[in-house]
């Protein structure tokens, strides 16, 4: 696949040379699988679940997991245009070829796409159609504990944790192999580990005593979290360095399937995270953190792990995100930290607008909480808090619609008169009854429905000013429900529907419901049957997966929502007995395990260090980011597959390596500061050369030698320092202007005689006039006096001398013009030096 990098849009998606990634020796291991995600590469890479894995995969030499992601459209074409397979990132091997490609399911929406993966892999559908030389397909993340609408196409679910089971199944397979197992074999195998679950083993119309109990790791703090952490090219969805502080949550949303299905929480320590994350960014050199869990404000050492850090951080220019937060599990102290170094957007979830709602949800919050929580915003600095609400729940009337009006009201007017510039926005999204749930039992609201609900709310917000009102759209939602409580019948609409064209359905711009509603019509089957009512005592699709928590514990908790009664947070409160762990001598219905694991509550305080008297923040003084010690104009080459990186992607490479090399950047002054880095002129991308710079300025004085050395123990592969010239403290510096480029034609000699000829007749023009495009249109421009001189070095290859002093042209532009039937397949160019004269 590598070899149309040329020709791809965004070929940095494809280049597998990231800092971070791991090269072995295909020959040496004994299992070879990738770790997939069914969309574009800017997603998967944000994907931690994907970091953990790869790391403690590869961090066993008998292993290797490679990267795989789905291509863009355009790329999907070109690919079929060329007879390419879809292959790993990192060694280019054809997906079909591999011991076993896992996949993640992380929504519904992304069904189509796993399709669309296999596809341009060449790997058959659907699981009975695989044969001995195929790879098994492995789905693992949060939807697979209702993943029955995919049955048809996965040979293996991991249900729950999956940093042991991993490694379980990868043993598994090796022994298998080792033994001459086939796939039925290696299936029987792999179906008595913990937490796998072989979807053509079960027959759902005769269920019997079919169980597969969720993996559970009962203790965080033993397992390493990743921290050499692959740093994606281009900007990723979240391109920062994550870790998770905790996993679980027993607030008891009634709504909320993550709060059921990871259950019990687990801490990891403040002094645990601390050391990762100093670690962590010291690998990385990532400018950015975020301590991630389902409700980071409820970690019970949340104070401690920020007075850790904090410092550091801030010293650094390192900013910290705290996600997920919930109306009052922020402290002041901690608050006022945050405002020093970010202040952007906050995000608060009241969920719904009336305190009756916000009861039979179990959301646990009031609203004079919220609006405490809001007023503490904006007197450190907030000017915009984005509310989430949902729509469509049990019960729900429009005096409830009216409540969210109300709240955002009340809200806004709660800022006061010093903050400004203000916006609230209130983002809508229908409910979706998930599995696992108190509420999987309900009907999930129609679409006209839904519709005549949102119209009701932008006619009541339209009036009032500051207050915006942003919704998920509907049609999304609607069909994230049917899948989301489907059963195998679904897995000929999700084919029918790929087969149709659907694919990135969780994008705005590609989402589609015909192509699902027609399959579903010729399948013989109704959306509204999937939106319905479930009765209590009906089985349901998901009954043979267990994620610990009893259907009674369920059902308790749905009749005290429809009483309104709030069911307090098991952390700290009273024991609802749920069923998942043996806090206090229960029994945990996670039988398998629980004889070998303590599965309970791991917390590292019995109480937050939130609750009672907090010390106030008193904020160390920061260094001065913005001295100026020494200068260096940075010489290094760009070959191999870091060509495709444009100047934009290189700037976050060489900022993070140059943290990682300990090298002191100048910051420049101002509210947001940046490093003092600046490049010569932009090498065209797919380009390679020998001699490109940066100007890079440090607060202390440095030698060319230490620079060089640093800095070449920290670049991706292609990228080398060659040497750093001492500049002068001036941010003003002069930009060579003389250019040597190699360029060589590919392929059979008369296409490379023809090329050469059209090459000549350009170089022994006296003028040779172009259509340049400018900003005010088309121009002719004459692009023969930019070449100095040149040489002719062999029957197809030619070094040109360019003098850019008067125009500058890409050369890739000008090949396009002087030899247009050839593309970047046809020949490579390299810079060889850049100077003044």
């Amino acid at each position: 696949m590598k070899k149309l990098l040329p020709l791809l849009p965004r070929p940095t998606r494809y280049l597998g040379s990231e800092w971070g990634t791991v090269h072995k020796d295909l020959a040496s291991v004994k299992v070879h699988i990738a770790l997939g995600f069914p969309d574009l590469y800017e997603i998967g890479m944000s994907y931690l679940g994907q970091k953990i894995l790869y790391e403690i995969v590869n961090n066993n030499p008998d292993f290797y997991a490679e990267r795989a992601y789905v291509p863009c459209q355009e790329t999907a074409g070109i690919m079929r245009e060329h007879n390419e397979l879809l292959a790993t990132l990192e060694s280019d091997t054809p997906l079909k070829d591999l011991d076993g490609l896992g996949i993640s399911l992380t929504h519904e929406l992304c069904y189509t796409n796993v399709l669309y993966m296999l596809d341009l892999a060449g790997i058959p559908l659907k699981s009975a159609d695989r044969t001995e030389d195929h790879p098994l397909i492995i789905a693992g993340g949060g939807a697979c504990f209702n993943a029955e609408p995919m049955a048809d196409f996965f040979d293996v679910m991991m249900i729950g944790d999956g940093e042991e089971s991993i490694l379980r199944v990868l043993e598994t397979i090796a022994d298998c192999k080792e033994k001459g197992l086939g796939r039925a074999d290696k299936l029987t195998a792999l179906s008595k580990l913990a937490g796998i679950y072989i979807p053509s083993f079960f027959d759902p119309d005769n269920p019997g005593d079919f169980f597969v109990e969720k993996a559970i790791v009962d203790d965080l703090n033993p397992i390493d979290f990743p921290e050499n952490q692959v740093l994606p090219y281009g900007k990723a969805v979240h391109d920062r360095l994550t870790l998770e502080i905790a996993r679980g949550c027993t607030r008891g949303c009634r709504f909320c399937q993550a709060g059921i299905i990871y259950r019990p929480v687990r801490e990891r320590t403040p002094e645990t995270l601390t050391k990762t994350l100093m670690k962590g960014l010291d690998k990385t050199g990532y400018e950015e953190t975020s301590y991630l869990s389902l409700s980071t404000g409820d970690y019970s050492a949340l104070d401690t792990l920020f007075a850790k850090s904090f410092d550091h951080c801030a010293a650094e220019q390192i900013s910290i995100s705290l996600p997920s937060l919930r109306v009052g599990s922020l402290s002041a102290p901690i608050m006022e930290r945050i405002a020093t170094i970010r202040r952007t957007g906050a995000t608060l979830a009241p969920e719904a607008g009336s305190q009756r709602m916000r009861d039979v949800i179990n959301k646990g919050i009031t609203e004079q909480q919220l609006l405490d929580h809001s007023k503490m915003l904006f007197d450190n600095g907030w000017q915009s808090i984005k509310l989430y609400f949902m729509i469509g729940l049990p019960t729900e009337t429009f005096e409830d619609l009216d409540a969210i009006l109300d709240l955002c009201v009340k809200v806004r007017d709660i800022a006061g008169p010093h903050v400004k510039v203000m916006q609230i926005s209130a983002a809508i999204s229908p409910f979706v009854p998930k599995p696992h749930t108190p509420f999987q039992w309900e009907r999930q609201s129609s679409l006209d429905e839904i519709n005549e609900k949102l119209d009701y709310l932008r006619e009541k917000f339209s009036k009032y000013k500051r207050i915006k009102l942003k919704f998920h759209i509907p049609r999304m939602s609607f069909l994230e429900g049917i899948f989301s409580r489907g059963d195998r019948k679904l897995g000929p609409v999700v084919q029918k529907a790929y087969e149709r064209g659907a694919i990135f359905t969780s994008w705005k711009d590609h989402m589609s419901l015909p192509e699902f509603l027609e399959a579903m019509k010729e399948e013989g089957l109704s959306p509204e049957d999937y939106l319905a009512a479930r009765d209590i005592d009906q089985r349901l699709p998901w009954d043979h997966i267990s994620s610990g928590v009893s259907k009674k514990f369920l059902i308790t908790e749905k009749e005290r929502g429809f009483k309104g009664k709030i069911t307090g947070d098991c952390r700290y409160e009273e024991c609802r007995n749920c069923g998942v762990c043996e806090f206090d001598g229960r029994k945990s219905l996670l039988t398998e395990q629980a004889l070998e694991k303590d599965i309970r509550p791991k917390m590292v305080f019995t109480e937050s260090d939130q609750s009672g008297d907090v010390p106030p923040f008193v904020q160390e003084e920061k260094p001065d980011l913005g001295i100026k010690g020494s200068q260096f104009r940075i010489w290094y080459t760009k070959t191999g597959t870091t060509a495709y990186l444009s100047q934009l992607d290189l700037a976050p490479v060489f900022e993070r390596a140059m943290r990682r090399a300990k090298l002191p950047l100048t910051f420049s002054q101002g509210f947001h500061p940046m490093p003092l880095i600046s490049f010569g002129r932009a090498l065209p991308v797919a380009v390679e050369s020998q001699a490109e710079w940066m100007n890079v300025m440090y607060r202390t004085e440095l030698t060319s030698e230490e620079v060089v050395k640093r800095l070449n123990e920290q670049m991706p592969i292609g990228i080398l320092m060659t040497r750093a010239d001492t500049l002068t403290l001036s941010r003003k510096q002069p930009q060579p202007q003389i250019e040597d480029f190699a360029i060589t034609f590919n392929g059979e000699d008369e296409a490379v005689a023809a090329r050469m000829a059209e090459l000549r007749n350009f170089l022994e023009s006296e003028e040779y006039v172009i259509k340049h495009k400018t900003k005010k249109g088309f121009k002719d421009k004459d692009i023969r006096p930019t070449v100095q001189s040149y040489e002719e070095v062999a029957p197809n290859k030619v070094i040109i001398h360019f003098d850019w002093t008067n125009l500058y042209l890409s050369p890739t532009k000008m090949l396009a013009v002087i030899c247009p039937k050839s593309t970047l397949l046809d020949y490579s160019l390299m810079k060889l030096d850049q100077r003044f004269e």
